[in-house]
């Protein structure tokens, strides 16, 4: 399921003409599977707006993959933009494969992204997200947590990857403490997410 907002489906309109360069015409389409709630952008990288929230389990047309990237076209839904292929899973030889993992294998095209004058420019710390995602149960925080979090943010960190439950945060980055809470927080590429202390794992995303 995608979920969209109207201003959204604008700017997924706007993306669309972008995505459009650089199709291989022979490449036959290729569906994943998304492993976790994921950010569908409208750019390659972390600090482009989303189009969209592809949930777990949401079927994905692949486009292609940008060359030296982890960064893939998608379609989900017919919302058209960008995923971190970490978190795409797809068949190859009757097992699912991580979609970035098995690129040379699954054979799946190139495909360039043509910068645009007001495309956001960050300087990322070049540290990843790392998972697996699948051995964190998310977990439901009270409303005043939110309102604590919305009303204490602090500066954003951006790093290479995408927001996900699951995802590990580098011991570089510094967390804030939640008063009277077992959670941290932090915002990471936009977004507030909650983190379990011992693990440094993010258990909740803010959207």
């Amino acid at each position: 399921m995608v979920k969209l907002t109207r201003p959204l489906l604008r700017a997924a309109t706007a993306a669309g003409l972008v995505l459009a360069i650089g199709t291989p015409s022979a490449f036959a389409a290729m569906t994943a599977t998304t492993v976790t709630d994921l950010n569908i952008r409208t750019g390659p990288g972390p600090q482009y707006p989303t189009v969209g929230l592809a949930t777990r389990g949401s079927t994905a047309v692949i486009d292609g993959c940008i060359e030296g990237s982890k960064w893939c076209r998608i379609d989900v839904g017919g919302v058209r933009g960008w995923v971190y292929s970490q978190y795409l899973t797809t068949d190859l030889g009757g097992s699912a494969v991580v979609v970035q993992e098995r690129r040379a294998d699954l054979a799946i095209p190139a495909v360039t992204y043509e910068v645009q004058p007001n495309d956001p420019v960050i300087v990322s710390s070049g540290d990843e997200l790392i998972g697996p995602v699948e051995q964190i149960d998310p977990i439901v925080p009270p409303e005043n947590v939110r309102t604590y979090v919305t009303s204490n943010p602090g500066e954003t960190v951006y790093l290479d990857g995408e927001v996900v439950v699951g995802a590990e945060l580098p011991q570089t980055v510094a967390v804030q403490r939640v008063p009277d809470y077992s959670y941290d927080y932090v915002s990471i590429n936009g977004q507030p997410v909650l983190v379990e202390p011992a693990t440094r794992r993010i258990v909740y995303v803010y959207r």
